[in-house]
């Protein structure tokens, strides 16, 4: 695959996935971290907030990778 559809494919599945993400996390937070107070909502949206970084790093790595 070349460089340029795998960045429009990359681009595509990112701003995806970041959607779904922020959605769920938002849902998470409300819901079920709520009752654990504002220390457990501060934990938990540090926690969730960073979360996003590996997958997207993957996904940044896989669309930068050289055509063969």
């Amino acid at each position: 695959m070349k460089i340029r559809a795998r960045k429009l494919l990359g681009t595509i599945a990112t701003v995806s996935f970041l959607t779904i993400y922020c959605l769920l996390a938002m849902v998470v937070g409300n819901s079920i971290v709520q009752r654990f107070g504002t220390v457990g909502e501060t934990v938990y949206f540090l926690i969730a907030g960073l979360a996003w970084l590996p997958p997207a790093m993957l996904l940044v790595r896989w669309m930068q990778r050289p055509d063969p």
